[in-house]
């Protein structure tokens, strides 16, 4: 539940920022298989071409579909290309938008994505969840003071959610300030998942021994932590 390394920490940010858009993601991967898989590289249907005099419509739907399974296929750049088409058909497209957003921040196209969580946040009326994904889009980007207030302004909104208060924890953890990162984090985290969280920064940060100890603190206060348990065995 609480993973170790900054890259899967960051996918958990993301996912989380998404709501109700990316919570049945393994059934969108499917759907978007199904309606991509007869498309073409222009995201049409291949059998109309048979069927028909003239190419179909294209739709922002369709668009998104063929870029989820360019997305699975690790063919990014094909991927961003369908999603930004999508985006012109409707740019109101909060899935399409999303997911565009998601793979800027991953490749470090940093100005791209800052630009398109921005309009992500305007789109969804300044919602917690995209504010935490700007923060870890400016995080991510070496702009820490920006970061910080894209946090702010997402717990501001709701002080009680999840995303901006780990991530913004996570991110003080980083820069040593243990304190308020402890703060922010056991906020809305047991106390177990808080040392664990921490743990897994010093490891990432090659302080093994901080690492080990928050790790023990972890199962101190929840012996059936597994994950804290398996970085133990790893660090010995």
């Amino acid at each position: 539940m609480f993973r170790a390394t900054i890259g899967l920490m960051l996918t958990l940010s993301l996912l989380l920022a998404a709501g109700g858009c990316d919570k049945n993601k393994q059934a969108e991967k499917a759907r978007a298989k199904e309606l991509a898989k007869d498309q073409d590289p222009h995201g049409r249907n291949k059998s109309d071409k048979f069927e028909s005099s003239g190419d179909p419509p294209l739709t922002a739907d369709t668009r998104f579909a063929a870029g989820q399974l360019a997305e699975a296929q690790g063919s990014f750049d094909k991927a961003i290309t369908q999603y930004r088409e999508a985006l012109k058909l409707n740019p109101n497209h909060r899935d399409a938008m999303f997911r565009l957003g998601g793979i800027y921040t991953q490749t470090k196209r940093f100005d791209d994505a800052i630009a398109t969580w921005q309009r992500y946040l305007k789109l969804t009326d300044n919602s917690p969840q995209a504010y935490s994904n700007l923060g870890i889009c400016y995080d991510a980007a070496g702009r820490a003071d920006d970061a910080e207030k894209a946090f702010k302004a997402g717990i501001a909104r709701d002080p009680n959610g999840q995303a901006c208060r780990v991530n913004y924890g996570l991110m003080l953890a980083r820069r040593n300030q243990v304190e308020a990162a402890i703060a922010q984090l056991a906020a809305v985290l047991p106390p177990a998942a808080v040392h664990y969280n921490l743990g897994a920064i010093c490891e990432q940060q090659g302080r093994t021994e901080e690492a080990k100890a928050y790790y023990r603190k972890a199962l101190e206060l929840d012996p059936k932590l597994r994950d804290a348990r398996a970085r133990l065995a790893v660090l010995k």
